[in-house]
């Protein structure tokens, strides 16, 4: 009766030691994927917003230009609204397509 015990110690010690093991691997695995994906998330904002930023500097001299080729600056901005609202309308016909391919993509690169 105790070779039984002295055998099956250092078994369950080992198995003890891969689970722990397993668990502290599953937890960087965790933090290197929130990690990727925070930090893509941030570089992505910080380009959005200086795009932005462009955006409207642009869509602004767009509007005066043509406000001054037309006589009036705020048919200028008119016309720049109006373009606008054509995209807003696409959009909203196409939002389904583009959620889809959003949701697959944030779910390949958890995956990933």
């Amino acid at each position: 009766m105790e070779t039984e015990p002295s055998i099956i110690e250092p078994l369950l010690d080992r198995a003890e030691r891969y689970g722990k093991t397993t668990l502290e691997l599953i937890k960087l695995k965790a933090l290197d994927k929130s990690a990727d994906i925070t930090s893509g998330l941030v570089s992505r904002l910080f380009l959005a917003i200086v795009a932005s930023i462009f955006t409207i500097t642009l869509n602004i001299a767009i509007a005066l230009w043509l406000g001054s080729l037309l006589g009036a600056s705020y048919y200028g901005f008119f016309i720049v609204a109006s373009f606008y609202g054509l995209i807003c309308i696409v959009l909203y016909f196409i939002h389904p397509i583009i959620k889809i391919r959003i949701n697959n993509h944030i779910i390949e690169q958890i995956l990933n």
